[in-house]
């Protein structure tokens, strides 16, 4: 398993191509990341690559190399001849990627409980340290994203990367869709959920850790506020030269 406290936009980003092993489309993706997870790009905001090439001093190759990760990742979408928008995830689809989330990584918490090492253990309480530090620090869109690296280096730790490559896409996508419909400050780390599930692994108790997995998805569900919200208009350069 990769080291828990890796950068978030390289995990999620990583699987996006050899666009990311680039200093500058590294820079521009975690940019972008940030503001949509904050908010401050919502959903179905139109960004134009010469815009961005013109907010970030970088050439369209770069930034359309940023944008393709960030499609990638389900948190844009990119329309022929119309270009990239920030996703725009339905209740509907809240709902599908969350029962997707339930089907999938409950199984792989009992796997994982059966076979992960010690080191895997280290890693992931390390990254509990980190999420709660994002929290108490209210860096909100960081906390969004650390809390679900935690469910990927869980999957990555059965060595099912079939599977982990799944949980990554479908945390990805729950992250914008928590990032759109989170109502409560707890609805990531609520009741210290992730403690008591990496103490089920700890202990290799599957049963345990594939129940705990299923009331933490549940609980995150329940804290999302999965109403319509209408769109908003906002000015691009505005926000993004202001981060």
């Amino acid at each position: 398993m990769a080291a828990a406290g890796r950068d978030a936009a390289g995990t999620f980003g990583g699987r996006a191509g050899a666009g990311l092993r680039s200093p500058r489309v590294r820079a521009i993706y975690s940019a972008l990341l940030d503001a949509i997870l904050a908010n401050r790009l919502p959903p179905a905001t139109r960004l134009p690559e010469d815009d961005l090439g013109s907010i970030y001093g970088a050439s369209r190759t770069i930034v359309r190399s940023a944008l393709e990760a960030l499609a990638h990742d389900g948190v844009l979408t990119i329309e022929p001849n119309r270009g990239a928008f920030v996703a725009s995830p339905s209740v509907a689809d809240a709902r599908d990627v969350f029962d997707a989330r339930l089907l999938v990584e409950v199984q792989l918490a009992e796997r994982a409980a059966r076979c992960i090492t010690a080191a895997d253990i280290a890693a992931l309480r390390q990254h509990l340290a980190d999420e709660h530090a994002a929290l108490d620090a209210g860096l909100q869109q960081r906390a969004i994203l650390l809390s679900g690296l935690f469910h990927v280096h869980i999957a990555e730790a059965t060595g099912q990367r079939a599977l982990a490559g799944f949980v990554r896409e479908l945390v990805s996508r729950s992250s914008l869709i928590v990032a759109l419909y989170w109502r409560r400050r707890d609805a990531i780390c609520g009741s210290h959920a992730h403690e008591e599930l990496v103490d089920a692994l700890a202990r290799g108790e599957p049963d345990l850790a594939g129940a705990r997995m299923r009331a933490h998805l549940l609980d995150i569900l329940d804290g999302l506020d999965l109403t319509e919200r209408p769109a908003k208009s906002i000015d691009l350069g505005d926000v993004l030269r202001d981060a």
